[in-house]
């Protein structure tokens, strides 16, 4: 069953009197369970499409359906309910509020989504002991390193059990070292049967992806299925 299928979706934004279109007939159909990277340079649409995926654009035409949901017509509330139920996000930048502890950014969507206090502490705190921040969590943003930050973010993404985890560009704030025990950590989670949907410019973390749909002027040009490889770990131990 498909989690996304987006089918000849256009966006477009006014500069003036002029409609400048970002996205140009985009149809794109992603299984559950797939991991796949949509990768692209700068200006090819890569952010339009992933914030038209994230339900926080609405496409100028074409139709829309996130788990078999179709959105097109849906109201600011009803995508806002849809979007905090379904999806998680992994952003490059982290998006930790610095005034919360780990366990309180760990608990925002579910505090949206209107889970009891008590169920969604001891949620959050699972989530951060799955990700190795289990001593960490009443340390605030400041106090962690990027690779902790980022973790906390993916227990964030992770706490309200989403349909699709939408990553943006998620090592692009970190060391190259931390950029790939990220990646393998992302690599883990959609073995264990997470969606995964990664926006990136870079081929080489594109490679770690199941499948890979490069955009260029708004368009698919490539749609792709890699070949098995080997871990971003074995292939840095061969090229030291």
């Amino acid at each position: 069953m498909n989690i996304i299928e987006l089918n000849e979706v256009t966006k477009s934004y006014a500069r003036g009197e002029e409609q400048l279109q970002i996205l140009k007939g985009i149809t794109l159909h992603i299984e559950k369970g797939d991991f796949v990277a949509i990768i692209g340079p700068s200006g090819s649409g890569k952010s339009t499409l992933m914030n038209t995926i994230g339900l926080l654009d609405i496409p100028s035409s074409g139709t829309y359906a996130l788990d078999g949901v179709a959105t097109q017509n849906m109201s600011d509330n009803g995508l806002a309910e849809l979007r905090n139920r379904k999806i998680g996000f992994i952003f490059q930048q982290f998006n930790l509020l610095p005034r919360l502890s780990a366990i309180e950014n760990v608990e925002l969507p579910m505090i949206y989504a209107g889970i009891p206090t008590k169920q969604r502490k001891d949620q959050a705190n699972f989530m951060l002991e799955k990700l190795g921040m289990g001593q960490r969590g009443h340390h605030k943003p400041s106090e962690l390193s990027g690779g902790q930050q980022q973790r906390v973010a993916i227990a964030r993404a992770l706490a309200i059990s989403p349909s699709l985890i939408l990553a943006d560009e998620p090592t692009g704030a970190l060391d190259s070292k931390t950029g790939i025990e990220v990646l393998e950590l992302i690599k883990e989670l959609n073995q264990q049967g997470n969606t995964i949907v990664l926006i990136t410019h870079d081929n080489h973390i594109a490679d770690n992806a199941k499948r890979v749909v490069t955009l260029r002027d708004g368009e698919i040009i490539k749609d792709v299925r890699n070949e098995p490889l080997a871990t971003l770990v074995a292939q840095e131990a061969v090229s030291s």
